[in-house]
């Protein structure tokens, strides 16, 4: 592949993380023959058919947009080869790839991938590096196999994961870092030399459920802040409180110590909702109430200060 040829591309991906990369492709002049995206699904309390972010930019684009349940028939293998593609770019399409659609492209399928590989393979490579207290992350771009993120590796590029981060703050960093990464790929294919992954290194990405967002208390204020981190925006973590469901969107470590049990409310102040944990103190900065915004501590505590009292038990 010529480094300065602009390319024939097939781009598979669903969701905003996406986005980021099929618009650096369409800004810098390759041709997007097609974008490939889920299903329609539906979402919302109305429950009506949602197109997926990439769908829409596609359609802006006039791009034209396949959205097969599967990859495995034949009929759809034989449209996606007859576009006669350069390169399949895929970014968090959600579809596994078989052999015949991994060979259809003349250069194969390349992924961008939201961590250092072989570390973070999987679904949810956000969430988890912030959940294990990861320091750092990055993307890597990778020529796919039959495997689940197994392929060799293109290019990696490294970012920091800060103090405070959250996954939506991480996601949003690094779907530009991803884009960027991307054409640089593409740009310099030709001098690029493919790493095979160490498999003895690789972690799995397990996907996120809605039974990890509950606060156990009983566990450090450490842990509980990545949780409350790592699943912001989704599913956000939660604890009770007089028997109602709190979600904790924000919240900081403290280094007081405290002899108080793990989930009893020590503190209450402008400041924020002090909670003891099984070691050390959780601060919480920003919760959201039942049927309610998230919203800073202080101005739930002007409307709802019955609610949070000293000793009460987070459960």
């Amino acid at each position: 592949m010529g480094s300065k040829k602009k390319l024939k591309i097939i781009f598979a991906g669903t969701p905003l993380f996406s986005v980021h990369s099929l618009s650096a492709l369409i800004e810098a002049g390759h041709e997007v023959v097609a974008v490939y995206t889920q299903p329609d699904r539906r979402a919302g309390r109305g429950q009506k058919l949602a197109e997926s972010p990439v769908k829409k930019l596609a359609m802006e684009k006039n791009i034209p947009v396949y959205q097969p349940e599967t990859l495995r028939d034949a009929v759809e293998q034989k449209k996606l080869a007859a576009l006669s593609a350069d390169i399949m770019v895929v970014v968090a399409y959600g579809l596994l790839l078989p052999p015949p659609v991994l060979e259809a492209p003349l250069y194969g399928c390349i992924n961008v991938h939201a961590s250092l590989l072989p570390h973070w393979r999987g679904a949810a490579p956000i969430q988890r590096a912030i959940l294990a207290g990861d320091t750092k992350t990055g993307v890597t771009i990778m020529q796919m196999n039959e495997g689940l993120d197994t392929g060799d590796m293109l290019y990696k590029v490294e970012c920091p994961i800060h103090a405070d981060e959250t996954s939506a703050t991480l996601h949003d960093r690094l779907a530009v870092l991803g884009s960027e990464a991307l054409l640089n790929t593409l740009q310099n294919r030709d001098s690029l030399s493919p790493e095979k992954q160490d498999n003895a290194l690789a972690s799995y990405a397990h996907k996120l459920s809605k039974n990890e967002a509950k606060l156990d208390w009983q566990r450090p204020a450490i842990e509980l802040d990545r949780q409350i981190r790592a699943f912001n925006p989704w599913p956000s973590a939660e604890t009770q409180c007089d028997g109602q469901l709190l979600k904790i969107w924000r919240a900081e470590i403290l280094s007081q110590k405290t002899d108080a049990a793990p989930g009893e409310i020590v503190r209450v102040s402008k400041a924020g909702i002090d909670v003891a944990t099984g070691e050390g103190l959780l601060r919480l900065l920003k919760i959201q109430l039942p049927n309610g915004k998230p919203l800073p501590v202080l101005d739930i505590l002007n409307a709802r200060s019955s609610l949070f009292s000293t000793g009460h038990l987070l459960k």
